[in-house]
């Protein structure tokens, strides 16, 4: 079965080379945008690329702001701070993710405390949710606090995996009951929706990235969306090292970032931006090639949840066990198709394994079984 894997890879991709897990597709106005900023001088922050980029991805998204940062993690420490996370609070997330979202809630001086998810949207579990605050919160005069560690349950921050959307409604239902600002980790989920509606912009504040391997890029960048304009603003501010407007006079007036996109890579970004619809159908092919390969050979495949359309950023199987994920991975490697396992599940990372869990056990069969395939854009 492996090496029929293999094989189909192959014919998908047509070559014989190694093919990667996901790699960036440059088919439009990259070059050209990116001559016009180099012809222009203006290379770094300042340049009209930048505006017009958020423009474009605030449109597309159907959010009322869009806010260019360096990277991804950089939009989601700005995205924290602005909800008022800081030194000594908690913030409730997934196990299973990227470092960068822990990492992130570490920066503004919290710890994270990890929530079991659901197998079908591979995001936090409403249920799971409503089950740790029901057994650990405790509301006070300013705000909710863990009972277990005494400290304030800051913010609520689930991940939309792969580019799989989250149960958003309920998770918003119980974060409601308790009075939690939440904020979308949305780095993988550009092109996703759920009813309709794009990820990132359910909560007070959604975030992407435009790493190297994802849907678009723009080398490194990220984006803050949001619909509150005192929100957008100050993300604007904090940004670009809380600098206060002045033509000539340099004045600071809060510890601030040097967060912002240079034009450079918000020119790349505009040119992909142009072809994401494009990528999002030809993923969205792919995925569905894909599936029909696991029913054919009788393998779980990772699919949208109900009610949502998925980007299908990075394609996922779900074989039988650990022994059998680990076999696949090395005929795969060995036959030059690079596939991975999920992330190591954060508590499990030294940094993070004095967090606190609710024992993660849905997470831990999807670490055991998970494998993601080549996803790029076929061409």
């Amino acid at each position: 079965m492996f090496e029929h894997f293999v094989q189909s890879v192959r014919d998908i991709y047509q070559t014989d080379g190694f093919i990667p897990l996901h790699e960036p597709r440059f088919l439009g106005n990259e070059k050209r945008y990116l001559n016009d900023v180099i012809d222009s001088t203006f290379v770094s922050s300042v340049g009209s690329y930048v505006g017009e980029f958020e423009s474009k991805i605030a449109d597309y998204c159907a959010a009322r702001h869009a806010v260019a940062t360096v990277n991804g993690t950089a939009a989601l420490h700005i995205a924290l701070l602005l909800a008022g996370v800081g030194p000594g609070d908690e913030v409730i997330t997934q196990a299973v993710t990227f470092v960068a979202t822990c990492n992130a809630i570490h920066y503004c001086g919290a710890e994270p405390v990890f929530v079991d998810v659901d197998v079908a949207t591979l995001g936090l579990s409403p249920t799971a949710l409503a089950e740790f605050l029901h057994r650990h919160a405790e509301r006070r005069d300013h705000g909710v606090f863990n009972k277990t560690s005494g400290k304030r349950i800051a913010v609520c921050l689930p991940m939309h995996t792969f580019g799989h959307p989250c149960d958003m409604d309920g998770l918003l239902a119980v974060c409601a009951d308790y009075g939690i600002s939440l904020i979308e980790d949305a780095a993988e989920a550009l092109g996703s929706r759920l009813s309709g509606r794009h990820c990132g912009t359910f909560g007070t504040l959604g975030v992407l990235s435009f790493n190297g391997n994802k849907i678009i890029t723009t080398g490194g960048g990220g984006m803050i969306l949001t619909d509150d304009d005192a929100l957008a603003q100050q993300a604007r501010h904090l940004t670009t090292t809380a600098k206060c407007a002045h033509a000539w006079h340099f004045a600071h007036d809060q510890i601030g970032y040097n967060y912002r996109m240079p034009n450079l890579n918000a020119a790349l970004g505009l040119a992909q931006r142009e072809q994401l619809p494009g990528f999002v159908e030809c993923k969205r092919g792919l995925a569905a090639r894909y599936r029909h390969w696991a029913e054919d050979n009788a393998v779980r495949m990772v699919c949208e949840p109900d009610g949502a359309e998925s980007n299908y950023w990075l394609n996922a199987l779900l074989l039988d066990d650990r022994a059998q994920r680990d076999a696949f991975l090395d005929c795969t490697h060995r036959h030059g198709v690079m596939t991975r396992p999920l992330w190591t599940l954060m508590p499990d990372l030294p940094m993070y394994s004095h967090c606190q869990h609710d024992g993660l056990v849905h997470s831990r069969w999807l670490a055991e079984r998970l494998v993601n395939i080549p996803s790029s854009v076929v061409v």
